[in-house]
């Protein structure tokens, strides 16, 4: 579990495909993560399969991506150089400064228009039709990790208002036209969804009972 506040920015220093997929070896700031614990990469929830320090202020971590994983996110196209959204799983106890996040990504988005507003930076994002009843305005979505306020909902999506903070903080600040980003719609949204599905169903033919 995870609340979408980023609290590091790594770089991708190696990629290996292998028979299962593809590892990714990130260079951090961490220099106390144990093997098995669970870090959000880009808001996808990975394993940590080995790590080491790189010197005083840097530390290094492996996670693979099997073939699953990279068919619904942007995991197959991430290169060495790559920089990318890094959260530790939350303790019992945290502050919970965003919202509940998973670290299950559900499709990918694709920016669709940015401009200037005042301080800040507004960004549409079209979303895939089966994700954007999910989407409420002024709830909560999960953006390659940041947890972020839908600031209006569109016919193709939805509008991110980004503070500067956020931009200088996280990897969104260089987010562009045709920018491909890992959306998480809030699980509240899923599980109502889910529930109403059968009763939604039986109203769509005719039957009321």
């Amino acid at each position: 579990m995870f609340t979408g506040l980023v609290d590091d920015v790594g770089t991708i220093s190696d990629v290996a495909d292998t028979p299962a997929g593809r590892e990714f070896r990130i260079r951090c700031r961490y220099r106390d993560l144990q093997d098995g614990e669970s870090i959000a990469v880009n808001g996808a929830c990975l394993t940590v399969r080995e790590h080491g320090t790189v010197d005083d202020e840097h530390g290094w971590f492996t996670v693979a991506a099997v073939f699953t994983t990279l068919g619904r996110t942007t995991m197959g196209g991430w290169e060495a150089g790559n920089r990318v959204n890094l959260e530790r799983a939350m303790r019992l106890g945290d502050r919970l400064g965003g919202h509940l996040v998973l670290g299950h990504v559900d499709e990918v988005g694709v920016v669709a228009r940015t401009s200037m507003l005042g301080d800040a930076w507004i960004v549409d994002v079209a979303l895939p039709a089966e994700l954007r009843p999910l989407m409420v305005s002024h709830g909560s979505v999960t953006v390659d990790g940041v947890s972020l306020t839908v600031n209006a909902l569109l016919d193709d999506g939805v509008q991110l208002s980004i503070i500067e903070y956020t931009m200088r903080h996280t990897t969104l600040g260089e987010l562009a036209v045709g920018s491909r980003v890992h959306i998480e719609a809030d699980v509240l949204a899923k599980h109502v969804e889910r529930l109403l599905a059968p009763h939604l169903a039986r109203l769509d033919t005719g039957v009321t009972a």
